[in-house]
């Protein structure tokens, strides 16, 4: 089989803006919320395959491209935050590591947000966490609607995922 076709472009910004195409609208509306709050400036296109590769691909592109961000010895490399959305609650902490993965107590593979399964868009975290080379734990601390919940865990990533790509804070030098 071959390869999903991907374009991605990643860049640090003072205010986050993103162009996703995945094929997949849902997913591109989370992809763009964690470029929002990571402060990404990000263009990703996906050539129209099926849902799970799409997302797989994707994951892997975006996450590549945040691997070159991470490998600068200035950035933090870790990064944590809890972000909210209408109702939900969600928490992302993340650290460089070889021995990548995405650790979650979000269970949602029976539910479906816009059409799309949500265990897609967790393939994509996971996908993501591998090629970035990061240890990523997600925890709903709050939250029911499935879209609510999906887009608080997306944004707390990006949140997270932002910290970690940016030198760490003077603050402890003062």
């Amino acid at each position: 089989m071959p390869d999903t076709q991907t374009g991605v472009r990643l860049a640090l910004a003072a205010r986050g803006s993103a162009t996703v195409s995945t094929g997949l609208p849902v997913l591109d509306h989370l992809v763009g919320e964690l470029a929002l709050t990571g402060r990404f400036r990000l263009t990703l296109e996906v050539a129209p395959d099926g849902p799970d590769q799409a997302a797989a691909a994707a994951g892997r592109a975006l996450g590549a491209s945040l691997a070159q961000l991470l490998a600068d010895p200035r950035t933090a490399g870790v990064g944590w935050a809890i972000v909210p959305s209408e109702e939900a609650l969600a928490l992302a902490s993340l650290e460089r590591d070889d021995d990548a993965r995405l650790v979650s107590n979000v269970e949602f593979s029976a539910q479906r947000v816009g059409g799309l399964a949500t265990d897609v868009a967790s393939g994509f975290l996971r996908e993501t966490a591998q090629a970035a080379h990061v240890n990523l734990h997600v925890r709903l601390l709050e939250g029911t609607d499935p879209q609510h919940v999906l887009t608080a865990i997306y944004k707390a990533v990006g949140a997270a995922l932002g910290q970690a790509c940016r030198p760490p804070s003077d603050e402890e030098d003062s």
